[in-house]
């Protein structure tokens, strides 16, 4: 340990060094429930990328694992140290260092926060789309290290689609480029996208380049309620194959509406089953919800509401920004998964966990980000209650069995990390796992990057 924190004082200030027990004890773990974390010998936080190549080279020779961090807001255990380690946390590399709003592209260090970034953007008139409901504190590094998502994914993409080139501090130090600054580039292997969603297994992001878009006008918003979640499930099937391009398309089951409900006294029916939120930001907003509203009825909906200006559409949405505050007040805590499922299959999936919550005794709300079938179950719990976590658990694992046998994936934009391991190399099939884990043995042969996540 004396050695290890003599070296890193070689390079790296002091003051970015901490070793008190109980300020480490703060950088164990991220926000995932049923994921085990230990005691981190240290925890440095660099403001250069220098001094992270230090890092990962004091590391390498003194064989220490490293478990890079942003603002551990992720919910798969991406983030948990391992005992001993170096947690490695880009917090303090949080400069914008450039915006051209000729190509249209960003170049952020890996800790700058991702409204820091969209409001930066907007005084070009330019917009970075990626918004997972964390966005007020996770960090462009930590979106790029799990290929985070968000609410307007269903138009504009994932994080993944916006990140044109990377500065990759690998294991030994050593200072990889990749991808480009152009607005085209086809040259070599696409290592950019490697990184993205790896987790900090392959490399420590340090800085991006990441691609803008012109602003786009307010969104109008409407709501429509179901009888059932499959009538809504049929209305988002019918919105996607007719063409519509909607900012965003949200469905809440019958568990989330009524915690709603009950937090925010917002009068919807006790006989609503499933809430569809839908939001245009194109040049006639109002026309295309008048369309989607007629699809809508026609899939069966009692009631659509569309919203008449912005104030009312802030006011619709409402409701799906609070699902996770109210079914906060149902448990001590939570469980929030993200399988994702063709479009197709949405009703199937949200009818297959409302069964599962039967069979386990548990409350589990689902929202969905619906226009690209990311399904958000939340299993309530108390961990206080050794059988009731013994549920939850397995009725986590029985929503990533249906996720696949409805020919999903186990995770649409949280990760895999710790939590969703044993499920990857039920995804990826035994060739899948060998070739992940040979790129893996190439960019990192001693296994000190991120240690027991994925793999």
């Amino acid at each position: 340990m004396r050695e290890l924190i003599a070296r890193l004082h070689e390079g790296v200030p002091a003051s970015a060094v901490l070793t008190d027990p109980d300020v480490t004890a703060a950088y164990a773990r991220d926000q995932a429930a049923f994921s085990d974390a230990g005691a981190p010998a240290v925890v440095v936080l660099p403001r250069t990328v220098e001094e992270v190549q230090h890092v990962l080279r004091t590391a390498t020779a003194l064989r220490v694992p490293v478990v890079p961090q942003g603002a551990r807001t992720g919910l798969s255990g991406g983030a948990n140290a391992v005992d001993g380690c170096i947690v490695l946390s880009t917090a303090r590399m949080d400069r914008i260092v450039e915006i051209d709003p000729v190509e249209r592209i960003a170049v952020v260090e890996a800790g700058v926060v991702n409204a820091a970034l969209s409001r930066a953007a907007a005084g070009h008139g330019l917009s970075y789309p990626p918004d997972p409901s964390s966005w007020e504190e996770c960090t462009i590094g930590g979106n790029i290290g799990t290929g985070a998502g968000g609410l307007c994914c269903v138009k504009y993409g994932v994080t993944a689609e916006y990140v044109l080139g990377l500065d990759v501090v690998l294991a030994d130090g050593r200072l990889l480029r990749t991808g480009r600054r152009t607005a085209k580039g086809v040259a070599g292997y696409d290592l950019t996208r490697l990184f993205v969603g790896s987790e900090g297994t392959l490399g420590i992001v340090v800085r991006a380049v990441v691609a803008l878009r012109p602003s786009p006008p307010p969104q109008l918003a409407m709501v429509a309620e179901f009888p059932s979640a499959a009538a809504a499930a049929a209305a988002v099937c019918a919105i996607m194959e007719r063409g519509h391009a909607p900012s965003l398309l949200e469905l809440m089951d019958r568990t989330s509406v009524r915690a709603v409900n009950d937090l925010a006294r917002m009068g919807l029916p006790d006989s609503t089953e499933a809430l569809l939120l839908a939001a245009f930001d194109t040049p006639d907003p109002a026309a295309d919800l008048a369309a989607v509203g007629d699809l809508c009825t026609a899939a069966g909906a009692t009631a659509v509401v569309p919203a008449e200006d912005a104030a009312e559409s802030e006011l619709l949405l409402q409701a799906r920004r609070l699902s996770l505050p109210a079914l906060e007040r149902l448990a001590p805590s939570l469980m929030i998964d993200d399988v994702c499922v063709p479009r197709g299959r949405l009703g199937d999936m949200l009818d297959g966990v409302a069964a599962i919550a039967g069979k386990y005794a548990l409350t589990i709300g689902v929202c969905a980000h619906a226009g690209d079938g990311n399904t958000h179950p939340v299993v309530c719990f108390d961990p206080q209650d050794a059988d009731q976590t013994r549920r939850a658990r397995d009725a986590f694992d029985a929503i990533m069995a249906l996720g696949l046998e409805l020919g999903g994936t186990i995770t649409g934009e949280h990760g895999v990390g710790l939590l969703k391991r044993d499920w990857l190399a039920r995804e990826l099939g035994e060739t899948g796992v060998e070739v992940q884990r040979g790129i893996k043995a190439v960019l990192d042969p001693l296994g000190l990057l991120n240690p027991g996540k994925l793999f």
